[in-house]
């Protein structure tokens, strides 16, 4: 396809379908521990490393997922065809994720929770790889791709803060039975059929939105080695691109910290800074303005620093502004719990702190998309799903292992089980705090410096698109 801006009618309904994958990473990050462990009564350090597992299976499936697309040969093409028969087995294995069998024993509930686990982010991966494939088709214009995924990671972050909001605000409200809202059963069962709802509706809606482009997009790159033998000849050579690389690197740490700190923010709410479920509503509500600000603030940023600089300078902020709260309540420098100060100053941060993650993978996911002519020029072939897999493989895999680490990182400082806010010993919050901060810092700090080893700019990225253009490749 030759460089292409996009109408915004097209941007808007090829990025509402990301509402899928943002409310079922959302599930994961943020309720999904808590709800198995505190709700359901399985030890937390199996719920830990049933997530953990979960992914990297999951991981397992992408690759194969990436390579079928990218070979995919039918009449709508190479990736709607897996974009439409995801739609109602993600929908349906969600659902099953939040409505567990009662009386089930614990050995049975975590088998039940790893096949369910499994299934959803297998499913959800058949519409997600294929889908995130599309943008490098869509357009080659080294700008509008940013553009493009700006909707795509908004809506993304819209999906799931929605449904979180709605969560917390009518599903998971105290009762007579549960005087914390959080761990109501019967809510997250609410939750459930409307999340599902709402993930169906958003593939339908950006494979039927996107489906007129069908016969204006690639056409399955010619096989030189067919298959296992072809699938691991591809990846090796997604691999051996050096800013692809770099790009690998970066994700693999970057969403260590990720899973981390997604798994624990629940626990940092809840018990280190003692808010209830309206609170935390409101601090998530928020976060609407950060992923409008992202929108906004990300395509003129590339545009006046280019991709890699811009990329490297918000995600600095991020690793600088987001632990401060917790460095400076620690210090003694924050307002105590209980304070109508308090709030305000958490949301303040969250919007920044937020506002600048999304930009940075908006940018690296820009940036991952500019790889493809960069390794075609090379190979001779593109492979859109090869990458968007690869990169998805470090970011699920590792991203477990951090969701993981969550759960030992409560083990050491003693955190206890059936907890309540504000009954929990003040030392084992404190401690939590201070492992919580070095730990995070770090990790993000190394997914920076892989991250700055990126090479294509957009000087590199027009050479490329030239040579390709000519008769000789």
């Amino acid at each position: 396809m030759a460089t292409t801006v996009l109408p915004t009618r097209t941007k808007l309904l090829y990025g509402f379908g990301s509402v899928a994958f943002g409310v079922k990473d959302n599930g994961f990050q943020f309720f999904l521990l808590l709800f198995y462990n505190q709700v359901l009564g399985l030890p937390q350090t199996w719920v830990g490393l049933g997530i953990m597992v979960a992914l990297v299976l999951d991981s397992a499936i992408d690759p194969v997922v990436g390579h079928y697309s990218d070979h995919l040969r039918s009449r709508w093409g190479r990736r709607h065809p897996l974009m439409y028969a995801a739609a109602l087995p993600v929908a349906a294995s969600y659902w099953l994720l939040w409505n567990a069998p009662e009386g089930l024993s614990d050995v049975q509930l975590f088998a039940y929770f790893m096949v369910v686990a499994v299934l959803v982010r297998t499913f959800i991966t058949v519409y997600e790889i294929p889908s995130a494939s599309l943008v490098p088709e869509l357009t080659d214009d080294y700008h509008e791709r940013t553009s493009i995924l700006s909707y795509r990671f908004f809506f993304g972050w819209w999906g799931g803060l929605l449904t979180s909001v709605l969560a917390y605000t009518l599903f998971l409200q105290p009762d007579a039975e549960h005087p914390v809202g959080v761990l109501n059963r019967a809510g997250y069962h609410r939750y459930g059929v409307t999340a599902s709802l709402v993930m169906l509706a958003a593939i339908l809606v950006s494979a039927i939105g996107t489906h007129s482009y069908i016969p204006k997009l690639r056409q399955p790159p010619a096989r030189r080695h067919g298959g296992l033998r072809g699938f691991f000849h591809e990846r090796r050579e997604a691999l051996a691109n050096g800013s692809f690389l770099a790009l690998f690197c970066a994700a693999v740490f970057g969403s260590m910290g990720m899973g981390l700190t997604s798994a624990l923010n629940i626990y940092i709410n809840t018990y280190f800074w003692e808010l209830d479920s309206t609170q935390i509503s409101r601090l998530v509500m928020s976060l609407f303005v950060a992923a409008l600000i992202a929108v906004v603030v990300a395509p003129p940023l590339s545009r006046r620093l280019g991709k890699r600089t811009a990329a490297i300078w918000v995600s600095l902020g991020a690793v600088v502004i987001g632990p401060a709260p917790v460095v400076l309540r620690l210090v003694g420098w924050f307002p105590e719990n209980g304070s109508a100060e308090l709030l305000l100053l958490l949301i303040a941060f969250y919007v920044v702190t937020v506002a600048l993650f999304i930009m940075s993978t908006i940018l690296a996911a820009s940036m991952i998309a500019d790889v493809v002519e960069d390794s075609e020029v090379v190979t001779g072939r593109r492979s859109e799903g090869v990458f968007t897999a690869a990169n998805a493989v470090a970011q699920k895999a590792v991203s477990g292992i951090g969701i993981f680490a969550s759960s030992l990182v409560l083990g050491a400082v003693g955190f206890p089980q059936d907890a309540k806010p504000g009954a929990v010993d003040p030392a084992v919050v404190r401690q939590l705090g201070i492992v919580y901060v070095p730990v995070l810092v770090t990790i993000y700090l190394i997914a920076l410096g892989f991250l700055s080893t990126y090479r294509i700019s957009k000087a590199s990225h027009e050479a490329n698109l030239r040579r390709l253009a000519r008769p000789d490749g």
